[in-house]
């Protein structure tokens, strides 16, 4: 009887706002408008929500809900179908109230039934002939619901009444529970990748987020049944959570919970350094300098990490990407599994899952699968900024595999080519320290950051720049020289 009452005053109150109208033809209109959501239907968010929601949520249950007022029909079903109220249900379906009635996202009274579990409830709609096999806006059935959220006396009662029950493949990070669903975790529906671009193992491809261009990892197939491939992209998204910096590929979220399973961050249309430099040559002293900031601030917010520093251990021109306002991000981390073997030293943990480690820009301890620590960064730094002012790579022209082997086993160091006024005076120091055989010996990434921004200062102060620019940009303006884009800096 107390909840007859609630219902008639909330009823009586939509009367005196005009929100809910009788007549004789009552019930066409509320049947066309309560089956098309996009008639200001609102979102029933009480109790469980849908299984394939990214959002799911699993509130606290409370038996002792109150009918909230200015509800309409349709709602005021799906609340009594959410409090297990048979004889509510039945009252406003004979009242008119269509048994498929849904809310914005599409999900009817038999869904809600289905989430929390309502036998009772859920037998009555089925008598009234209710849409079994009804689909959300994310696709869930109501015995999809009733599975997920282990209520398996309504599932089977929805699958012995003829419900389509397919197979849900579960993703291995799956959660047991809603709540433990991540913060990060993406709608599968609102990423578009093209059919054509196919799935790459261990790449990255463009794809569009909400209309926004991103890359994407997708996890293949096989990879699904390999424990260390799971392993593998596990710490690869813990290490692009971390990545909170102005110069490293920022992470923006992740599929987990369906399959297949994607790692989305953001995309980059200029490509990658190691493109640029051999677009454009060797780069103009000052763009270099910002270039090797940008790189080495990057770096050394991983290295500073606590309370173990992080080791990218593949940096390359490669895994440095460009933005669209001329800054360089470093992206790659996480790629490779370390072994910890103490506080601040590790190892492969799989040297021959890493083939591709044999490049060129790898310092000589990795190359050999020795222990190493995060002056192996330092190592691959120096010859990345070697190759910024040389405008070739290190041992050109021979083949990258051979000059690793130069680098690594034969302790040879490529030739600086370009003539010193082409280079600030203490670069080439750094260079030198950078790619030094011992570990020991090379700089930190924050003394690299140091270093690099008094070099800055001292070829501002000594007029370096001028020195170096035959062609200032503005003289470009008066009309006696051609336009040099590189000089504008």
């Amino acid at each position: 009887m107390a909840i007859t009452s609630e219902l008639k005053q909330g009823i009586s109150s939509q009367f005196s706002t005009g929100s809910l109208q009788r007549g004789i033809s009552r019930q066409y209109t509320t049947l066309q408008a309560s089956l098309d959501p996009r008639i200001s239907n609102p979102r029933f968010s009480f109790g469980r929500q849908s299984s394939l929601d990214p959002n799911t949520r699993c509130p606290d249950r409370d038996d002792n809900l109150k009918v909230p007022k200015n509800l309409d029909s349709t709602m005021q079903l799906l609340f009594m179908a959410c409090r297990g109220d048979v004889r509510g249900v039945q009252k406003l379906l004979d009242e008119g109230v269509h048994v498929n009635s849904i809310d914005l996202d599409g999900r009817t009274a038999l869904h809600i039934a289905a989430c929390e579990g309502h036998v009772g409830v859920v037998k009555l709609l089925l008598t009234r002939k209710v849409n079994i096999d009804a689909r959300d806006r994310w696709g869930s059935t109501p015995a999809a619901d009733a599975h997920h959220y282990g209520n398996m006396e309504v599932h089977n009662i929805l699958r012995d009444g003829g419900a389509k029950v397919p197979e849900r493949k579960r993703a291995p990070r799956s959660a047991e529970k809603p709540r433990e669903v991540p913060d990060y975790e993406l709608n599968p529906l609102e990423i578009q990748v093209r059919k054509s671009d196919g799935i790459l193992r261990g790449n990255y491809q463009v794809a569009k987020w909400n209309g926004t261009k991103v890359s994407v990892k997708i996890l293949d197939k096989e990879s699904y049944s390999d424990p260390e491939s799971l392993k593998a992209f596990k710490y690869e998204l813990e290490m692009l959570m971390k990545a909170r910096h102005p110069n490293l590929v920022q992470f923006i979220g992740a599929v987990t919970q369906k399959i297949p399973m994607m790692i989305v961050a953001e995309y980059h249309p200029k490509g990658d350094l190691g493109t640029y430099i051999k677009k454009k040559g060797r780069l103009f002293p000052s763009k270099a300098l910002r270039f090797a900031l940008d790189i080495a601030r990057g770096i050394n917010y991983f290295h500073e990490c606590k309370p173990d520093p992080i080791i990218h251990c593949d940096l390359k021109p490669r895994n440095i990407l460009l933005d669209g306002g001329g800054q360089l991000k470093v992206s790659g981390f996480g790629l490779i599994q370390l072994s910890k073997v103490s506080s601040d030293k590790v190892r492969l943990a799989q040297p021959e899952a890493h083939s591709g480690l044999q490049s060129l820009y790898v310092a000589p301890e990795v190359f050999k699968n020795e222990v190493f620590d995060r002056s192996a960064d330092a190592f691959s730094f120096g010859l990345i900024l070697y190759e910024v002012f040389e405008g070739v790579q290190p041992f050109h022209p021979k083949s990258p595999e051979e000059a690793a082997r130069m680098i690594c086993l034969e302790g040879r160091r490529p030739p600086f080519k370009v003539k010193s006024k082409g280079y600030p005076p203490e670069l080439r120091e750094l260079i030198v320290e950078c790619w030094d055989e011992k570990p020991m010996m090379r700089p930190t990434s924050s003394e690299i950051i140091v270093r690099l921004n008094k070099i800055v200062a001292n070829c501002s102060k000594q007029g370096w720049w001028k020195a170096s620019f035959r062609l200032p940009w503005y003289v470009c303006s008066f009309g006696n020289l051609p336009y040099n884009r590189e000089s504008h800096f």
